[in-house]
């Protein structure tokens, strides 16, 4: 199928209000993280009374702030970090004038966020006297749910789309975004698609004149990027004949790809939290839970990773790894010296769920 998914639940253009430009709205993406947010609360909010371990439902919500501070703040500066470093020097006249700041264009990095959220457990134990091993075991327990909602928001937005599947693969999927990647070396592609511009208003012949110059003319590149836009906006927001003829008409063009971001909220999601809570329900030393969401994740990513497109200006690396196979090779062996390191401290067991023990555990 071609994929026709808007990111918007409501864009506020479509009800008359023009006040912010045609991209300000209500995203599915930025919902995922509300929900992931909400439903980690209200399970810490049922958990932590049933613990007694120095987090109470008086305080969780603080927590809760930090931990969402800390994902935002995280897994921005990883994506700027690991995926695109040029990002810090890149400077504009207009708002949000630094590209770090440009989350409006995309790019969160999920290895970046898990830092993010070890400084905030760090940052509220000393604030707040509580076990910081402890607050990670929590955020690792309840993170595999926000992961899997944002994976499903990475699907409707049609982004970190998978590798080509074989033809006739009954879950494969059809990404118009795939048409950005064609003004870089496919200009044939690019001219199959006269026909279609030409449905929404652009001349063919001016559409091929934009081709010819767009390797050495930013504006006909602009301009080419612009139609294509204007397709995959028709496509998620048309009529219903506008829609079904797009589609139509791309999907010689496209290529069939694994669904990979719903594969990764499968893996990172759902499997891991089944793991996760599992080991949690009989008592365990603090940091035990989170150890093992870090030997977890970096296996599922691994995995997932297999069936997953690499960033297009990073592309395939050592040994054909991606960016994030190699990152997940690293946290793997984090998690295992801190598996090690955590299994052997002299410390109370204070997760379960709080069969009569009374603990609080200050600083460490």
């Amino acid at each position: 199928m071609v994929h026709n998914l808007s990111p918007f639940l409501l864009r506020f253009e479509d009800i008359g209000i023009n006040w912010f430009g045609p991209d300000f709205g209500i995203r599915w993406y930025g919902l995922a993280y509300m929900a992931g947010f909400v439903i980690g609360y209200l399970i810490l909010n049922w958990l932590t009374p049933r613990q007694r371990a120095g987090l109470d439902q008086h305080n969780a919500g603080d927590f809760v702030s930090y931990v969402a501070i800390g994902i935002l703040v995280g897994g921005r500066l990883g994506y700027c970090l690991f995926y695109s470093p040029d990002l810090f020097t890149n400077f504009k006249s207009s708002p949000p004038f630094w590209g770090v700041l440009a989350v409006n264009q995309g790019g969160m990095a999920s290895h970046g966020g898990i830092i993010g959220v070890i400084v905030a457990c760090w940052l509220y134990s000393r604030r707040y006297s509580v076990n910081w091993l402890y607050l990670m075991d929590l955020v690792a327990l309840v993170g595999p749910i926000g992961i899997f909602f944002g994976r499903i928001a990475n699907f409707i937005n049609g982004e970190l789309v998978g590798r080509p599947a074989e033809a006739g693969f009954s879950l494969g999927v059809k990404f118009p975004q795939d048409m950005y990647a064609w003004v870089v070396g496919q200009p044939q592609k690019l001219k199959d698609l006269a026909e279609v511009v030409d449905h929404l208003g652009i001349k063919k012949d001016q559409w091929l004149e934009w081709i010819s110059r767009m390797n050495v003319d930013v504006n006909a590149r602009d301009s080419i990027y612009g139609g294509l836009t204007k397709i995959i906006d028709e496509i998620q927001r048309g009529s219903v004949d506008s829609r079904v003829y797009l589609q139509k008409a791309l999907e010689p063009f496209l290529e069939l790809r694994h669904p990979s971001q719903l594969y990764a909220a499968l893996g990172e999601g759902v499997i891991l939290f089944l793991l996760l809570f599992l080991i949690w329900r009989r008592p365990r030393k603090p940091g035990i839970v989170g150890a093992c969401f870090v030997l977890f994740y970096s296996i599922v990513r691994i995995s997932d990773e297999m069936f997953r497109m690499p960033d297009a200006h990073i592309g395939y690396q050592w040994l054909g790894l991606t960016r994030g196979q190699i990152l997940s090779f690293v946290m793997f062996g984090i998690g295992a010296i801190l598996l090690f390191l955590w299994g052997r401290a002299n410390s109370l067991s204070i997760n379960g769920w709080g069969r009569g023990q009374t603990v609080r555990v200050g600083r460490k």
